[in-house]
């Protein structure tokens, strides 16, 4: 008897990738049969876009009366534009030079009578007397200043965004310091000296469509100080030189000399001895990070109510199986147990990632239209930052839910994982808008934990020329959204790889 030659058996079964891939669909299935997690899915959604409509109720008082609006800048944002300024008529090119030699300042205080009185005090660290050529004597208008400031040395500023240093260290008579600005068409160029003699391009500003004849001269402002007193900034020039024929000096206190955008006290001009001396108060800034102004950013408040559901949604995508007992049968199909866990991580990560981007996109949509209703001015955000906040808020509930996942595989137990999650994310959130907390602690506590990754919702740049307080309750946090993003992946990427030490290691 002879035997013919055997056939090798070959496995009717997929590859690892298809197999893999029906693994995913079936997980998918088990989601959105399940109807109160989709259900879920779509209260997320529109709790996150109804929050606008509680935030769009900010008003400038107490009694609800609308706020009258800033000005707005070339940009369109809103801004401080209010200072003395000692000006003359340029039209065309020209130059303007000046020996700054003195910058100090006062506050107003109430004497023993109860009057209020300006007291001598140093220079506010943002306080600013230089040279500005400006549009117009209007706020708002476009400009490109060279001043001394009290504590940040030379700066040359324009178009009330932009910012660049020069020279460092304060000013006197024995340290002066000379500055110098050059207008030659749309193009302003700023330049600094120690000694009149040698000097240094500190920064070029283009400001399209700039008149032929605009205002230059020289300016003082002073913001008002940590307790909001008023105060008032006084340079003293010296050598003063200007390219084109002096017509006089006109002096105006540009937004006007009542307590409004800082101005609280007229500005004044006194020429003696050869030195020019020019006084003022207010600011020529961004309106930011002082809750005068709002940003989509404050429409995008509901995510947290968002992040809630989906983090009960993603534990509840693993814990219900253990209470149901259906982990054994999940098991039993995918023996590879590190693939089942991957699968419904991709599957909730992938379901809440577009949950979040279809909430900040409507929120966002709705908050444009109606934040600005409720009193205070809206922030123009740029098309970018916009859909950085709006990518961002989908990846930020993504990871949230996929951490929920890999805390409920390690509990086991739906409330214990949910509030193990919420807590680790929300209360580093709290501790670092109360008040009483320092703000070193604050700031490390969004740099390491989990909450780090809402600054991905972050709206406006931070302004080293604003004095405010850059910290979450102004909508500003320490880490670039990107980074504090990938501070939350870091922290779902080790809880994941716990998880599935643990799936593998116990009984179902």
């Amino acid at each position: 008897m002879t035997t013919g030659a055997m056939t090798p058996y070959r496995s009717q079964a997929s590859s690892g990738h298809e197999r893999f891939w029906h693994l995913l669909h079936a997980e998918f299935t088990k989601f959105r049969t399940v109807r109160g997690w989709v259900i879920t899915m779509i209260i997320a959604i529109l709790a996150t876009s109804a929050f606008v409509f509680l935030s769009s109720r900010a008003q400038c008082s107490a009694g609800g009366s609308a706020c009258p609006p800033p000005p707005a800048g070339p940009g369109g944002e809103p801004v401080a534009d209010a200072f003395y300024f000692a000006h003359q008529p340029l039209t065309g090119n020209g130059t303007i030079t000046v020996q700054l030699t003195s910058l100090t300042g006062e506050f107003q205080n109430q004497n023993a009578n109860g009057q209020s009185v300006m007291e001598p005090e140093g220079p506010q660290p943002w306080s600013k007397a230089g040279i500005i050529i400006k549009e117009n004597t209007s706020q708002g208008s476009a400009y490109a200043a060279m001043m001394v400031t009290g504590s940040h040395g030379v700066r040359m500023q324009w178009n009330y965004v932009n910012d660049t240093p020069g020279l460092t260290g304060s000013v006197s008579a024995s340290s002066p310091r000379w500055l110098r600005l050059v207008r030659t068409g749309d193009t302003i160029a700023g330049y600094d000296s120690a000694d009149g003699t040698h000097w240094t391009l500190a920064g070029t500003a283009t400001l399209p469509g700039l008149p032929a004849t605009v205002q230059g001269g020289l300016f003082a402002a002073s913001p008002n100080d940590s307790t909001s007193a008023i105060t008032l900034a006084t340079g003293v020039f010296r050598h003063v030189g200007l390219s084109w024929p002096a017509t006089g000096w006109t002096g105006t206190n540009v937004g006007g000399t009542i307590s409004v955008n800082g101005v609280g006290v007229p500005g004044s001009l006194r020429q003696s001895g050869g030195a020019l001396t020019v006084s003022g108060s207010g600011d020529i800034s961004p309106l930011a990070g002082n809750f005068s102004v709002l940003t989509v950013q404050t429409a995008l408040f509901g995510s947290f109510a968002a992040m809630i559901a989906l983090i009960v949604v993603g534990v509840m995508f693993i814990t219900a199986e253990y209470r149901r007992g259906m982990i054994r049968v999940s098991l039993t199909a995918s023996p590879r147990r590190g693939r089942l866990l991957a699968a419904k991580a991709i599957v909730i990560g992938a379901v809440s990632f577009v949950t979040g981007m279809i909430a900040a996109a409507l929120a966002i949509a709705v908050g444009t239209r109606v934040l600005g209703k409720g009193g205070l001015p809206l922030s123009p955000v740029p098309a970018l930052t916009e859909v950085r906040m709006i990518v961002g808020t989908g990846a930020l509930l993504a990871v949230a839910a996929v951490l929920a996942l890999a805390i409920g595989t390690i509990l086991k137990r739906s409330a214990a994982a949910v509030t193990t999650v919420i807590a680790a994310t929300f209360i580093p959130f709290l501790l670092a808008i109360l008040p009483p907390s320092p703000l070193g602690l604050r700031e490390w506590l969004l740099r390491i934990t989990p909450a780090a990754a809402f600054s991905v919702q972050q709206a406006q740049p931070q302004y080293s020329q604003v004095i405010a307080s850059y910290t979450p309750n102004g909508g500003y946090y320490p880490l670039a959204g990107w980074a504090g993003l990938a501070v939350e992946c870091a922290w779902a990427a080790v809880a994941l790889t716990l998880a599935s030490y643990l799936l593998r290691r116990r009984d179902a």
